[in-house]
């Protein structure tokens, strides 16, 4: 039994509203109690007292559950599992034969062989998050919870990885027109939903001790750049930042015209690493912060 000489001495603000009597003037917004009146809270200038809230809702939730650092991946919503994507394309090639001269079919078909291609780096981000799992499992101590945008394609894949091993995830989903649902892999308690840009993708990287960018579109470009800025402009500690699939990054993106047009320095290439499995994604994080491998060492064992 709690001691009453313990706690505040002030009533919790959920005792207040319940100890509010009725009132002559009950229904009337301007006698509602500030923070249970809806209308007010979502006036135009509230909007700093939002930003704040939603920093620091998802902020209490993974102290309270222990998330101290993780493991960032970012990368295509629009990316299939394997097996679906595989199926899209044989049913664009069956409408091909059927229609072999109708553009829009043939238009089908290209679309479907990009998204076969795209879906081997599901496959990938999926045996990424297990990876790093196995890790999380096995030494707890120094675990990096794998953490996403929480939606579909590859930020899937990451979280779905997590939860076939077992271990816990973390998405952060975002209110969009489209793709704005959670995908199911993620641990319902740590599954998030934002409206501000800006405060979701400071929460990505509040607690990053590494970062996997998979490929993707807009978005993903947004993350990536403004992390590199972050770390290049002393912002941000010195993480790994990867990116997965070097074919794609290095035609998307000339980075050493970045460096011949002086708009970067040579240095600032060191900012960032090419990996092509997820296994080598992992060594890399790995090495860098001298993690141990394998199972759990018996106790007393040495960890090197």
């Amino acid at each position: 039994m709690p001691s009453r000489l313990s706690g505040s001495s002030f009533y919790h603000a959920r005792e207040e509203v319940k100890a509010n009597p009725e009132s002559l003037y009950e229904g009337s917004s301007s006698y509602a109690i500030s923070f249970t009146d809806q209308a007010f809270l979502l006036r135009p200038e509230l909007r700093p007292v939002r930003l704040q809230l939603e920093l620091l809702k998802a902020e209490l939730i993974q102290q309270e559950l222990g998330i101290e650092s993780t493991l960032v991946v970012y990368g295509s919503a629009r990316a299939l599992p394997g097996e679906q994507a595989e199926r899209n394309l044989e049913e664009a090639l069956r409408l091909r034969e059927q229609n072999p001269d109708d553009p829009a079919v043939e238009r089908a078909v290209r679309r479907a062989q990009r998204q076969h291609e795209l879906s081997r780096y599901y496959e990938d981000c999926r045996r990424f998050g297990q990876c790093v799992t196995d890790h999380n499992l096995a030494h707890p101590d120094r675990a990096m919870t794998i953490v996403t945008g929480g939606g579909p394609g590859l930020m899937e894949a990451a979280n779905r990885g997590a939860a076939e091993r077992g271990g816990r995830s973390i998405g952060m989903n975002i209110t969009l027109p489209m793709e704005q649902q959670p995908n199911p892999y993620i641990t319902p308690e740590l599954c998030f939903q934002f409206h501000y840009f800006a405060i979701r993708k400071m929460h990505l990287l509040m607690r990053a001790r590494a970062m996997v960018v998979f490929p993707g579109g807009f978005g993903t470009l947004d993350e990536l750049f403004e992390a590199l800025t972050l770390v290049q402009t002393g912002k941000a500690k010195r993480i790994p930042i990867l990116l997965y699939g070097s074919e794609y990054w290095k035609r998307l993106v000339d980075w050493e015209y970045l460096v011949d047009m002086g708009v970067i320095s040579e240095e600032d290439l060191d900012l960032m690493d090419f990996v092509d499995c997820p296994e080598m994604a992992w060594e890399r994080i790995c090495a860098f912060y001298r993690l141990p491998k394998g199972k759990k060492p018996a106790p007393g064992a040495t960890v090197v």
